[in-house]
């Protein structure tokens, strides 16, 4: 009997080792593969992320006036040119280089690769270009490729590294914006905001005290527009899980998900209050809803439920409108396309709203869930400190254009159009006495 299990210990142990081998290549293979397709999954989000300028272009010039159809083209152009440009130059560096004290970052020139660099050079031009439809039909070209420039390269990148950079200030207090409802588009639409007061009001906006409606010149280019932009947020929030495979995949699929109903529930909302407000279902209006729902839940699509997700959504398309009217009426700020509201104000929702219901897996995390405060005051933390340094910044930028090349072009430019006065064409042909 010893002699037999003499002779099979050996075979065991050899059996063991082989095993233990082929398990560990077996892991190795599917780490592998996780790996190859998640690099894969970044870069199709990406270009999905990249269709988004087509979205936006259609989306500002379906709602502004002919004669600049071209002129916002042309913007929306330079922003994935530059941006493209400037944030593989400096700006990935800044967002995302090495930093001793979680406010800023720097690892050198040109640093970046691959999916990874692609991807979120895609995010920085999104910032840039939602400024563009608040000051549209009235901004000089030139000042808008500088502002453009700044934003890429400056704005954005600082203030994106205090949370994605893995080590900034505010993920170390434990704030949550898993893809960008402030780091990205309230961002952008506090810049807008600064730029759409300090451009000033389109000529025929605010005549004796009143408000003039100044409508769009095609609403199915608008929404069209829409569409694509909802198309793009599924690789904009899903592809923002960075990872493919295991429970990365189900997790990433379930943020396409979230934000899928979040938009449904946005566009709903708006439209149900513009069918109160104004006596009909106000289609501008709606559009705003279903990107404001859209912004509602980019925060916390990876930590909102799918009923969480609905009512975030749902109270941002309300949110929406009630603010372009307020901005537009109250303060008298001629935001063309009701960016400031969309970005900025539905992003800071969307980042406020994880303290209120967010969940962190199955536990609760808000104020209304179990979570307590504490969720709630970090967010509120990061709302404003994104809020002060896009606000700051824009300002002092677009004051020192103002005094040297200057924002606005003549009257008499504004009164032809931008297509003509600015590019020297028109989008769209015929002669055309107004837009």
């Amino acid at each position: 009997m010893t002699d037999i299990f003499l002779t099979i210990l050996p075979n065991l142990v050899i059996t063991q080792d082989v095993v233990a081998a082929t398990t560990k290549d077996v892991e190795d293979a599917v780490n592998a593969i996780n790996g190859d397709m998640g690099m894969l999954w970044m870069l199709l989000s990406g270009i999905l992320v990249f269709f988004m300028q087509a979205g936006f272009t259609l989306v500002e010039t379906g709602m502004t006036r002919s004669k600049n159809a071209a002129n916002i083209a042309m913007k929306n152009l330079l922003d994935i040119c530059v941006g493209s440009l400037t944030y593989w130059l400096v700006g990935y560096s800044l967002m995302y280089g090495d930093t001793s004290n979680g406010w800023f970052f720097w690892s050198g020139l040109m640093q970046g690769e691959g999916a990874d660099l692609f991807f979120q050079t895609m995010f920085a031009a999104t910032a840039a270009t939602i400024v563009s439809g608040a000051i549209a039909g009235r901004t000089k070209y030139s000042t808008y490729i500088i502002f453009s420039i700044v934003m890429t390269a400056l704005i954005y990148p600082i203030a994106g590294g205090w949370q994605w950079q893995g080590s900034g200030w505010l993920t170390e207090l434990g704030f949550i914006d898993f893809a960008g409802s402030s780091i990205v588009h309230s961002v952008g639409g506090w810049a807008a905001l600064v730029a759409a007061f300090m451009v000033g009001p389109r000529i025929g906006k605010y005549v004796d005290g009143k408000v003039f409606s100044i409508p769009g010149h095609n609403q199915i280019l608008a929404t069209l527009g829409v569409f694509i932009l909802w198309l793009g947020w599924f690789g904009f929030n899903g592809g923002s899980q960075l990872a493919w495979g295991g429970a990365d995949a189900i997790a990433a699929s379930n943020v396409v998900l979230i934000t899928n109903l979040a938009a449904a529930a946005g566009g709903l909302g708006a439209l149900v209050t513009t069918w109160i407000w104004y006596g009909k279902p106000n289609l501008p209006q709606t559009l705003n809803g279903a990107l404001a729902g859209l912004v509602s839940i980019t925060a916390g699509c990876g930590n909102m439920s799918a009923i969480g997700a609905v009512f975030a959504g749902l109270i941002g398309g309300i949110l929406v409108v009630f603010s372009i009217e307020f901005i537009e009426k109250k303060l008298k700020i001629d935001d063309a396309i009701g960016a400031a509201s969309v970005h900025g104000v539905a992003g800071a929702w969307g980042t406020l709203v994880i303290g209120l219901w967010g969940i962190d897996g199955e536990a609760g995390i808000g104020l209304f869930n179990g979570g307590g405060f504490g969720q709630l005051g970090t967010q509120a933390i990061g709302v404003l400190a994104y809020a002060a340094w896009s606000i700051g910044l824009s300002f002092i930028i677009l004051k020192i254009l103002k005094s040297t090349i200057g924002l606005r072009v003549t009257e008499e430019e504004e009164i032809i159009g931008l297509d003509l006065s600015e590019h020297g064409e028109i989008a769209f042909p015929g002669k055309r006495e107004r837009g």
